[in-house]
């Protein structure tokens, strides 16, 4: 079969003045794709601003004989992910593809979570989402045809120590992943996520052992598939993690069914409801809204 290619497309990555958005940057322009290389440059944890690892990365892609434009906008504001469209479509005229990447920690334990920490978070990771996506969306409604990708995590999906705004914001990625699959379906737009495991400046403190196998170009694969013209899916997400892509996916147990339930009726039931026997993974609200039919007999 032929190589996978993204000859024509232009794709707006953010966070990817190093780490996974570099690496993602790296491969579609490898494979053709015009790149913009969106990196604000502050620490890991939001602070400061340098626009040296934007630059960096698309020079090393122009270097390797690809094509790249650096942009330092913020993705936490409005004007700032309008901003980075536009530099996609002043550059290229067009844009195909939204990797959202650009992320940062603000790990504290819950009782002594702050609104600083919190909304720093949530401005980066969930909300910037919204701002780079949209108005790229508008031109792929117009042009019939769009890719987006979401960066998840499993500290979003499985929860984990300290990280609650983080994972807040991750899991509301996900939602809005869900949402951008059905909204973008009549327009040829597909939208997915990713979970990935990788050796980064986020993560190199957190991993312990493993970390040496956790080398962020082994998640980009899967991203590129993801954002290809060629991939079948939407609305999934896929862990990735040092060469293993394994799917993440949300299952409905068959349950209990009451029409006059009680609270008692929930207690003595409560390993009915549980049992996973038969469980079916929802496509959307429609698969349950179709299950709950069968079981009011309707």
């Amino acid at each position: 079969m032929a190589d996978l290619g993204f000859d024509g497309r232009v794709a707006i990555i953010t966070g990817a003045g190093g780490g996974l958005g570099r690496a993602h940057a790296l491969l579609l322009a490898a494979r053709g794709a015009q790149v913009v290389v969106n990196d604000l440059g502050g620490s890991v944890s939001g602070d400061g601003r340098d626009a040296g690892p934007a630059h960096a990365t698309a020079k090393e892609i122009v270097d390797l004989g690809g094509i790249a434009v650096a942009d330092a906008n913020s993705v936490a504001t409005p004007e700032g992910g309008q901003a980075i469209v536009d530099a996609a479509l002043v550059a290229f005229g067009r844009v195909d593809i939204v990797i959202n990447n650009a992320g940062i920690l603000r790990d504290k334990t819950f009782h002594n979570m702050t609104p600083d920490l919190l909304d720093a978070v949530i401005d980066v990771h969930l909300k910037a989402a919204f701002h780079v996506t949209r108005p790229a969306w508008i031109k792929m409604r117009e042009q019939g045809y769009g890719r987006v990708l979401n960066t998840s995590s499993n500290s979003g999906i499985l929860g984990n120590f300290g990280q609650s705004n983080y994972g807040a914001a991750k899991m509301g990625l996900v939602g809005l992943t869900r949402v951008l699959a059905i909204e973008g379906a009549r327009y040829n737009i597909k939208a997915n996520a990713i979970a990935p495991v990788a050796r980064t400046r986020m993560t190199e403190e957190l991993l312990g052992p493993i970390n040496k196998h956790l080398d962020p170009a082994l998640v980009s694969p899967i991203a590129a598939w993801l954002v290809h013209e060629d991939c079948p899916v939407t609305g999934e997400i896929y862990s990735a993690a040092g060469g293993r892509i394994a799917r993440f996916f949300f299952g409905l147990t068959h349950g209990y069914y009451n029409p006059e339930l009680t609270l008692e009726d929930v207690r003595d039931h409560f390993d009915e409801i549980r049992d996973e026997t038969g469980y079916i993974v929802p496509r959307g609200t429609q698969d349950e809204l179709a299950q709950l039919q069968e079981r009011f007999g309707d």
